[in-house]
């Protein structure tokens, strides 16, 4: 890590990211925030997946890095039972290796969902996981807890099922639209989600692993950064990744471009 000092006197702050464009997106906005506010920062952007990044985490390398919480949690706990939005968060804050702490979390989740077109819940009245007919998604959801026998012992929903082979990419998102299936397993903050032909059914009996995105910081992240940093996921809601997400993938956006129109946004930048 960098030791040159920043305009406030502290030490450069090195922000970090998974090699994956919407990680890389919420780490610039961490990186410009803190900038913004007088702190240099070094930024170590995709530079790979948790068994890559956590060991340099731990050891101190990297300062500042986006992370999300139910995912986390269970790389670090896999027994964690922990399941709603709270509980996972205070879960993670008491497995979290020595010297690395969990900031507040965003409003912004990126985890399993299950979606279903919004023509189909405006005419089944639906806003919830209810009784639908058949669910989508890779193979393996047909055995994953939350999956058709999760439906059915939690929610007491029934459902066929049909393996759709893309990790609710296109194909599944195509298969939804086309009418072929009804109900598909597709991340939060899928940019499919973006232009509202598509609705997220919420979750209140916790079928799905709350996952919040949560900044990880070092014991080198002082109460002024932090402060900065909490901000940004204060900001940061649901919509927002969607959002950015789309501009990265549709739009082919720069994250750099993405974070700071963004931050200029919420006013958190000028």
């Amino acid at each position: 890590a960098s030791t040159g000092s920043s305009e406030n006197g502290s030490t450069t702050l090195v922000v970090g990211s998974q090699d994956y464009y919407s990680n890389e997106i919420i780490a610039e906005a961490y990186a410009q925030a803190l900038e913004g506010a007088g702190f240099a920062v070094d930024r170590q952007m995709r530079i790979g997946q948790r068994e890559v990044y956590m060991p340099e985490l731990e050891a101190g390398s990297i300062d500042v890095f986006p992370e999300y919480t139910g995912n986390l949690l269970q790389y670090l706990d896999s027994d964690a039972t922990a399941r709603s939005s709270d509980e996972v968060y205070d879960a993670l804050r008491s497995t979290l290796p020595k010297g690395l702490r969990a900031l507040e979390q965003a409003g912004a989740t990126d985890q399993d969902s299950y979606v279903v077109t919004a023509d189909f819940a405006a005419a089944h009245s639906l806003t919830s996981i209810g009784d639908l007919a058949n669910a989508g998604g890779n193979s393996e959801l047909r055995t994953r807890p939350y999956g058709p026998t999760g439906l059915s012992d939690l929610y007491g929903v029934t459902v066929n099922f049909t393996p759709i082979e893309d990790s609710g990419g296109p194909l599944t998102v195509k298969a939804l639209k086309d009418g072929d299936i009804q109900l598909a397993n597709i991340y939060s903050s899928d940019p499919a989600l973006a232009d509202g032909t598509l609705t997220v059914l919420t979750d209140p009996k916790g079928l799905f692993l709350a996952s919040h995105v949560v900044p990880l910081a070092s014991s080198r992240v002082n109460e002024d950064a932090t402060a900065v940093i909490n901000r940004v996921s204060e900001a940061l809601d649901e919509q927002d990744l969607i959002e950015m997400n789309r501009e990265s993938t549709v739009e082919q956006k720069s994250a750099s471009q993405i974070a700071h129109d963004w931050l200029v946004s919420e006013g958190l930048l000028s």
